[in-house]
C-alpha cells in the first residue's frame, strides 16, 4: 500500500462512533463517513441487528444525540432543511420508529445535547438561557440576546471554556418529557408531510438519498404544538456533568461541579425524585481531594456505581476506585477492593457488574458479585488481542465495540458466561493493515518491567524508527486511533514504536505511581529503554529515529528534545505543554496547577530550550482549550531564539510550526488531518532520510 493510499483508506473510511440498545434486543450503531464533497464528515444511525447493517437515518446534517426506546423507536436531534432550502438554525427531536417513517416531536433553540428514554418517559439534557424557568422563557430571552447582537459571556466561576468550545450564555439544563403525550393525530399529521428517515446501506459510498425535506406547515410549528412539553427539573448550583436516570424514571442522579475553598472543581451528587417534584437531596458531598462520578444505578434502583478519583496533587497519585453507593443510606463502599484495574461497569443484574479495563497494552473485560473480592477476567487480557468500550447489557450478553491497534472499531457481542466474542453487522470500514504488529520489552532504571507495541513495514530492513508517546498522561497503547495511526508510516516505511512507559494505564496503580510526580522521570527513562530495546533489533536502524507525541506525548517530544542532544534525529510536537507554569493557569483543566506546583521547577520542558538542537516540527490549534496556543507560541519564540539552533545568518530555521486556526486539541477535519499527517511525513523524511520533501500544496 503506498503512502497516499494509506492516508486515503484511513481518512475516508467509515467510523463506527458508538451503539445503542434495548431491552428487547435492538442494536443501533452510530457511525460517520465523508460527505458526498468529501470534505466533512457526516454521522447517522444503522440497524445492525442482522446479516448486513441497515442505514435508518439519511439528509446531508448529523444525527446528534441519539436514544432507543424500549419498543424500538429511536430519538434523535438533528438539523432538517426546508423547502426554502435552508437548514434549521438548531437541531430538532425526531422519533423514528422501528416501521415507519420519522417525525418532529420538538424543536429547542441550542439543540439537544443528551437524551435518555425510559419506559414513556423522556429525559433530555439542552442549554437553556440562565434567566428561563421554561421553554417560552428560554425562547423569548434568547431571541433577546439574538436581535441584540450579543456575544458577551458574564462569568462567575471555573471554567469559562472546555476543550475546544466556551460555556455559556446558557447553561446545561434537564428536562422530562411524557411520551404518552404525543396524539395519534400529531403522528398521523407528521407522517404525511416528512420524508421517510429510512434508506438501505451501500457499501459502496458514503453518498445519503435524497435529503429530508420538511413541509412549510411543519417548519412554522413550535414546541408546544408539535407534541412534546418538558417540564425542566430543579437542579442544585453548579455546573451539571453527568447524570442517569433508573430503569423505571423515578429518579435520576446527577454530578455537578462547583467550586469550594481548595478546590475549583469540586464534584457532588445528587438525587432528583422525577414525580414529587421535591428538592434535590444531597447524597455525596463536595471534597477539596477527590471526587465521585456516576456509573450506573442498579436495575432495581436501590444502589448505583460511582468511580471515586484520589485527585493528583503534590503529594498523592491519581487513584480511581470502583465505589457502592447505597441511595438510601448514603453509605459508601468499595467494590472489588483486591483489583488493582481501572473499571468502566455497568450491571448485569442486581448483583452482577461487568467492566472493561486497560490491561497490558490491551483491554479486557472482567465480571463478579458487587460483593466479590475481585472479579474474574472474562475475555481479553494478556496474549489476546482486543481493547473493548462501551459496555451495554443484553440478557446474557453484552455488546461492546471492540478495536485493536491494527484492527478498527468493530461492533460485537460477548457471552456472559462462556465469554466467547461474536461480531455484529459492521457499517465502520475494514482497513487493511500494512506490515506486522510485534512486541518490545524492556526494564526500567528501577527495575520495572515495561513494553511497548512495534509497527513494521512489509520487507526486510532496517527500517528508521519513529516513537509515538502516548498522551493523558493516564492511557495506553493498546486500541485504534485515526489520530495518531501507525498505518501511514509503515506504509511509508517507517517502523513505529508504542511505548506503555510509566503512568500508562493497565498495569497497575504502582505503574501510575512510578512516574505521577515526575513527569519527566520515570516515563522518559522507560521510553528511552523501550527505544534501545527496539533499535539492537537487526531490522531496525539505529541510526535513523525521531520522537513524536500530542498533548501529553507532546511535553514528552519537548522533555526529550531537551534532554537527548542529536539522538534523535528530529522532534514532532503536537498541542504540547512547554510551560507548565503558565499551562497550569490557562488550561481549563483545574487541577493542573496545583498538582504541577512542586514539579514544574524541576520538570517543565521550557527550562531546556536552550539545550535543544534537533528539528522540532510544532503543531497546534488555536481552540484547543486544554493546552492553550499560548503553550505552541511560547515553544515557537524559544525555539527561534534561545535553542542551540536558532535562525541562521539569513534569517531561517530548521523548525517548522503548523497552525490550525479552526482546530482544537485535536485535528477533526478531513483536510486538515489529511495535511497533518502529510506534513509530519514530510518532516520526517526530510530529516530522518534526507529527502528533500515537499510541504503539501494546500497550504499555500
Amino acid at each position: 500500500m503506498t503512502i497516499n493510499d494509506a492516508v486515503t483508506a484511513l481518512l475516508d473510511a467509515r467510523r463506527l462512533q458508538g451503539l445503542l440498545t434495548n431491552r428487547n434486543g435492538r442494536v443501533i450503531a452510530q457511525y460517520s463517513f465523508l460527505n458526498a464533497e468529501g470534505s466533512t464528515y457526516l454521522s447517522h444511525l444503522a440497524d445492525i441487528g442482522g446479516a448486513s447493517p441497515r442505514r435508518i437515518t439519511r439528509g446531508d446534517q448529523s444525527i446528534g444525540a441519539a436514544a432507543i426506546g424500549e419498543t424500538g423507536t429511536i430519538y434523535f436531534a438533528a438539523k432538517r432543511t426546508g423547502e426554502d432550502g435552508k437548514d434549521a438554525a438548531s437541531p430538532s427531536l425526531w422519533a423514528l420508529p422501528e416501521t415507519g417513517e420519522s417525525r418532529k416531536l420538538a424543536d429547542h433553540d441550542g439543540g439537544f445535547t443528551r437524551i435518555d428514554v425510559k419506559g414513556q418517559s423522556m429525559l433530555v439534557q439542552f442549554p437553556v438561557h440562565t434567566w428561563a424557568a421554561n421553554e417560552d422563557e428560554h425562547r423569548e430571552f434568547s431571541q433577546e440576546r439574538s436581535d441584540s447582537k450579543v456575544s458577551g459571556i458574564l462569568h462567575s466561576g471555573f471554567p469559562i471554556r472546555r476543550w475546544d468550545h466556551d460555556l455559556g450564555p446558557r447553561r446545561e439544563r434537564l428536562a422530562i418529557a411524557d411520551l404518552n403525550t404525543v396524539t395519534d393525530e400529531f403522528d398521523e399529521d407528521l407522517a404525511a408531510n416528512v420524508t421517510a428517515d429510512t434508506a438501505s446501506f451501500d457499501t459502496t459510498t458514503s453518498d445519503a438519498t435524497t435529503p429530508d425535506t420538511i413541509s412549510s406547515s411543519e417548519a412554522s410549528r413550535t414546541a408546544a404544538s408539535t407534541g412534546l412539553t418538558f417540564r425542566y427539573l430543579e437542579l442544585p448550583p453548579g455546573r451539571l456533568v453527568d447524570w442517569a436516570v433508573d430503569e423505571e424514571a423515578q429518579f435520576v442522579l446527577i454530578q455537578v461541579e462547583k467550586p469550594i475553598p481548595g478546590q475549583l472543581e469540586a464534584s457532588e451528587i445528587w438525587q432528583i425524585d422525577l414525580h414529587k417534584h421535591g428538592a434535590p437531596r444531597l447524597l455525596v458531598e463536595a471534597a477539596a481531594d477527590h471526587a465521585y462520578s456516576i456509573d450506573a444505578i442498579s436495575p432495581d434502583g436501590t444502589r448505583a456505581l460511582l468511580t471515586r478519583e484520589q485527585f493528583w496533587t503534590s503529594t498523592t497519585n491519581l487513584r480511581a476506585t470502583l465505589t457502592l453507593l447505597n441511595l438510601d443510606t448514603g453509605s459508601l463502599k468499595t467494590v472489588w477492593p483486591e483489583a488493582d484495574h481501572w473499571f468502566d461497569p455497568v450491571w448485569a443484574d442486581d448483583s452482577t457488574i461487568v467492566a472493561t479495563a486497560d490491561d497490558h497494552g490491551r483491554g479486557s473485560v472482567f465480571i463478579g458479585d458487587v460483593n466479590d473480592e475481585q472479579p474474574r477476567r472474562l475475555v481479553g487480557g494478556p496474549g489476546q488481542k482486543y481493547a473493548f468500550a462501551g459496555l451495554q447489557v443484553q440478557g446474557l450478553t453484552v455488546v461492546a465495540i471492540a478495536s485493536a491497534i491494527d484492527v478498527a472499531p468493530l461492533p460485537i457481542t460477548i457471552d456472559l458466561v462462556s465469554g466467547q466474542i461474536s461480531e455484529l453487522a459492521n457499517p465502520g470500514s475494514v482497513i487493511d493493515a500494512s506490515g506486522t504488529l510485534t512486541e518490545v520489552a524492556a526494564v526500567g532504571d528501577d527495575g520495572t518491567e515495561v513494553r511497548a507495541w512495534l509497527a513494521l513495514p512489509d520487507g526486510e530492513g532496517p527500517f528508521p524508527l519513529v516513537v509515538f508517546a502516548h498522551g493523558g498522561p493516564w492511557g495506553s497503547w493498546n486500541s485504534w486511533t485515526y489520530r495518531w495511526n501507525p498505518g501511514p508510516f509503515t506504509a511509508a516505511g517507517y517502523a513505529v514504536l508504542l511505548p506503555d512507559p510509566a503512568i500508562s494505564t493497565g498495569y497497575g496503580q504502582s505503574m501510575i505511581d512510578r512516574g505521577q510526580q515526575e513527569l519527566g522521570g520515570a516515563p522518559f527513562t522507560d521510553i528511552l529503554a523501550l527505544t534501545d530495546a527496539a533499535i539492537e533489533r537487526p531490522d531496525i536502524d539505529a541510526e535513523r529515529t525521531a520522537l513524536a507525541g500530542g498533548s501529553y506525548g507532546g511535553y514528552m517530544a519537548n522533555w526529550v528534545a531537551g534532554h537527548t542532544g542529536d539522538r534523535f534525529t528530529c522532534i514532532i510536537t503536537h498541542a504540547s505543554l512547554w510551560n507548565t507554569t503558565s499551562m497550569g493557569r490557562t488550561t481549563d483543566n483545574a487541577s493542573w496547577d496545583v498538582a504541577m506546583r512542586k514539579q514544574s521547577g524541576t520538570y517543565s520542558p521550557h527550562l531546556f530550550a536552550d539545550r535543544i538542537e534537533v528539528p522540532m516540527l510544532v503543531i497546534h490549534g488555536d481552540k484547543d482549550y486544554r493546552v492553550p496556543i499560548g503553550q505552541g507560541q511560547e515553544l515557537w519564540y524559544d525555539l527561534l531564539t534561545v535553542s542551540k539552533t536558532p535562525l541562521d545568518a539569513e534569517g531561517l530555521t530548521q523548525h517548522r510550526f503548523l497552525y490550525f486556526p479552526d482546530e482544537g486539541h485535536w485535528v477533526a477535519g478531513r483536510g486538515n488531518a489529511e495535511v497533518w499527517y502529510r506534513t509530519v511525513l514530510a518532516f520526517l523524511d526530510r530529516h530522518v532520510l534526507d529527502i528533500d520533501a515537499q510541504r503539501a500544496r494546500t497550504l499555500g
